[in-house]
């Protein structure tokens, strides 16, 4: 009889919006056991409690030192990513950090060398390049250029003080951006050699970048574009058949509706209180369930190739060839938080280097950066640290 196969303990640190979003890939994973979460908010871990038969914290250290542990998702704010990952990989857990990953390079060099230095798989996600959509990418040659275009109330939707701080990791470029540089350098083949990019920061209320263009090119030539505004006017739900980030319908009737609710509250208090609503145990926070019905939509993707264009369709993606459109359906089944676990699964059991692994975080990171001081000083800035897209079985 074949022996079963090995089982991955798994904590989540940071019961927020990330951490709530990855415990339905958890569960679903058949060699994945949800044995811990961490968290400072009591409310939160007293709720994980009662939902699961697993072990509580009320900091990331203490939970590091657990050892019913095998792996860590870190969904902490961005400015305590190294310190937790490096906390992690000191007692020898494998980790999952949400992007992105650090606040500087420098930071994420240190989250790499202590992971090959403890011998342990450190992977950096969720981003959208997980989804399967973006998979599909290479049916028709060689890419010639690629555009990713994501308009939302990214907003206007509930913040704590440090989404709304580019020198915490807030902004669109940072928290939003990584997703579509992510994308695009994925489907691109990952080397890009520079970036010149403009941001933009349109409420003194909410003192951060709520909007970017930014111009791409990789080694081989080839141009790609980032447009995002976060300023909830235009949606492109409505260019995407109304489905939105997580695969979920959208209301096309609920024009405004961030900007409208946060002038409702009117206070500063009360919208911390609307984000308390969507951690763990709020009346707001996504509870662990299957996955949408549709593959989620990150903005509008498209991409052009040798032989046609490809871009998503409400059911997979759209291939336009020599001689006809023609849709190839993906099943929803699958989504990129499941992708997530897997690849670190298959990272630690199987020994597969995993496609999104440090060096690709860090790279995403260089791009988001790059963006930043690029809009700054208005020129066009170099790249030096980026990796391949990893070919994948």
């Amino acid at each position: 009889m074949p022996e079963s196969a090995p089982v991955l303990r798994w904590a989540v640190a940071g019961l927020g919006t990330a951490g709530c979003m990855m415990l339905p890939a958890i569960l679903r994973h058949p060699h994945a056991r949800l044995t811990a979460a961490a968290d400072a908010d009591a409310g939160a871990v007293a709720s994980f409690a009662r939902d699961f038969p697993a072990e509580t914290y009320s900091s990331v250290e203490a939970l590091c030192a657990s050892p019913r542990v095998d792996a860590i998702y870190i969904a902490t704010p961005t400015q305590y990513h190294t310190e937790h990952v490096l906390l992690a990989l000191e007692h020898g857990k494998h980790v999952v950090i949400e992007k992105p990953m650090a606040l500087s390079l420098d930071d994420a060099d240190r989250m790499i060398r202590a992971a090959e230095a403890h011998g342990r798989q450190l992977v950096v996600g969720h981003s959208h390049s997980f989804e399967p959509p973006i998979a599909q990418s290479g049916a028709l040659g060689r890419v010639r250029m690629l555009h990713n275009w994501c308009f939302t109330d990214w907003l206007y939707r509930p913040r704590n003080a440090e989404e709304l701080d580019t020198r915490l990791g807030g902004g669109v470029t940072f928290r939003q951006g990584s997703h579509q540089f992510d994308i695009l350098r994925f489907i691109g083949g990952g080397l890009l050699r520079s970036v010149r990019a403009m941001t933009g920061r349109g409420d003194a209320q909410r003192p951060t970048e709520d909007a970017h263009v930014v111009y791409m090119e990789f080694e081989d030539g080839t141009p790609a574009s980032a447009v995002y505004s976060g300023a909830d006017h235009f949606h492109t739900t409505e260019l995407a058949f109304g489905i939105g980030e997580q695969g979920q319908r959208v209301d096309p009737t609920a024009y405004g509706r961030a900007r409208q609710t946060l002038q409702k509250v009117g206070s500063r208090d009360a919208e911390l209180g609307l984000k308390r609503a969507v951690r763990y145990g709020g009346n707001r926070a996504p509870r662990p369930a299957g996955p949408a019905p549709h593959p989620s939509f990150f903005g509008l993707t498209l991409v052009s190739c040798e032989k046609g264009d490809i871009r998503q369709s409400a059911h997979g993606v759209y291939v336009y060839g020599g001689d006809e459109r023609r849709e190839v359906p993906l099943s929803t089944g699958d989504t990129g938080r499941d992708a997530v676990v897997r690849e670190l699964y298959d990272a630690v059991v199987k020994a597969r280097v995993p496609a999104h692994g440090g060096r690709w975080g860090k790279a995403n990171l260089e791009v988001c950066l790059a963006v930043l001081a690029s809009a700054q000083e208005r020129r066009e800035v170099l790249l030096s640290h980026q990796t391949a897209t990893p070919l994948l079985s």
